[in-house]
């Protein structure tokens, strides 16, 4: 289970342009939820995924998993149990490498580095085998440099190396907003097929209203650092593109006239 409890996030503090996003904010998200988070800009949305990846500092609060604190972890402590794939196909992989010497990399997070091979060649075919999975077609072209494929494919890698080692949490940052809408939602059906493979707990903020309806098992809407929906299970089942799409109106409307 992963807990955010209590947390307060002031940005630019004591200056003139100081801004209190969470005040004693809480949330749980239980083992094995696939939570899509929507909202305005400058709803807290990508904030809250920094808080729990250790990205951005918080002024009180704590972060548990389990019960047990990891606020002091640094970020690439708490990536041993995480995986996080960004809005920029160009983050998270490395464009000069080669796809197998991506790859490479990603299955060896968490271990310790000498100074034999990076490469492991017996691992060639099962890195075909992964790719192969994609369904796009890049199994034969390991040795193709990252920087040299389409923003869909790289996302696709991403996806797959942030998946590669043994973890418990996705963490899925506007992962599809760079995309065409057909190759997105080509990753969100790869996305949803990782999810359920590997049973993982999963956080996907999104601007695509469609795919918070269509996809995962709880749905929130945030506003101003607050949660103002929460759907999950049957409600969210039930909750049709016009419900959010009219709540999601009325609260720009309002956030424009004030």
């Amino acid at each position: 289970m992963l807990e955010v409890r209590d947390i307060t996030k002031i940005y630019n503090p004591g200056a003139v342009t100081e801004r209190r996003l969470f005040q004693h904010f809480s949330l749980t998200v239980d083992e094995g939820q696939f939570v899509a988070i929507v909202g305005s800009n400058g709803s807290g949305k990508t904030s809250l995924l920094n808080i729990i990846c250790g990205s951005i500092p918080i002024e009180s609060g704590d972060v548990l998993v389990d019960g047990t604190s990891i606020t002091k972890m640094k970020d690439y402590q708490r990536y041993a149990t995480m995986g996080r794939v960004y809005q920029n196909p160009s983050a998270g992989t490395c464009p000069n490498l080669t796809m197998l010497e991506n790859l490479s990399l990603a299955d060896n997070k968490g271990k310790a580095f000498g100074l034999g091979r990076a490469v492991d060649r017996k691992r060639v075919e099962y890195y075909r085998a992964q790719l192969s999975s994609l369904g796009l077609g890049l199994e034969d072209h390991l040795d193709m440099r990252m920087g040299a494929l389409s923003g869909g494919q790289r996302q696709a890698v991403a996806l797959l190396m942030a998946t590669m080692t043994p973890l418990r949490f996705l963490i899925l940052d506007e992962h599809t907003a760079a995309l065409d809408p057909k190759t997105a939602d080509i990753i969100m059906e790869l996305t949803d097929k990782v999810v359920r493979e590997k049973k993982l707990t999963a956080m996907m903020v999104t601007h695509n209203l469609r795919y918070a309806v269509e996809y995962g098992d709880r749905m929130l809407m945030m506003n101003r650092g607050h949660v103002v929906l929460d759907r999950s299970g049957a409600e969210k089942q039930q909750t049709t593109m016009n419900d959010i799409l009219e709540m999601f109106n009325r609260i720009s409307f309002e956030k424009e006239v004030e």
